[in-house]
Order: structure tokens, then C-alpha cells, then sequence
């Protein structure tokens, strides 16, 4: 025989199904992306857009440079 707490021994929490309130949530059309939809989706996404973006504005900076013949990020050669 089992006990009922052996669940809660293998790190498991008994709590209310979130999966019907997401189901919704997600499919939902109001226009908005999958990944803008939630409250804390801006604590994640804004720091990958700006590392993102901001990588690519850093790496097209440096390829114009090396172009032009300067092999450093400012001032001359």
C-alpha cells in the first residue's frame, strides 16, 4: 500500500491546474504574439531584444570598420 504523501516527498505541490486559464490565455485571438501574452513576458523579452538588436547594431558597426580599414571599435588603425 502507498501512502498519500509519497508524492510530496518526490518534490510534487499539490496546487490548482493552471492549465485550462493558460489554454486560454494563449488561444485567445486579440492580436497579440504567444510570447507578449503573459504579465512577466517584458522581464524576459525586453533583455533578449535589446541584446539581440543591440548585438547586430555592435557587430554592423565593426564589419563598417573593418571595411574601411580601421581594425579597432574607435579612433584611427
Amino acid at each position: 500500500m502507498v501512502s498519500r504523501t509519497v508524492p510530496r516527498l518526490a518534490g510534487f505541490i499539490f496546487r490548482e491546474n493552471r492549465v485550462p486559464y493558460y489554454q486560454r490565455l494563449f488561444q485567445r485571438n486579440d492580436g497579440k504574439r504567444q510570447w507578449w501574452k503573459t504579465e512577466n513576458s517584458g522581464f524576459v523579452m525586453w533583455p533578449y531584444l535589446i541584446s539581440t538588436y543591440g548585438m547586430a547594431v555592435a557587430t554592423t558597426y565593426a564589419m563598417c570598420r573593418m571595411v574601411l580599414g580601421h581594425k579597432t571599435w574607435f579612433g584611427e588603425k
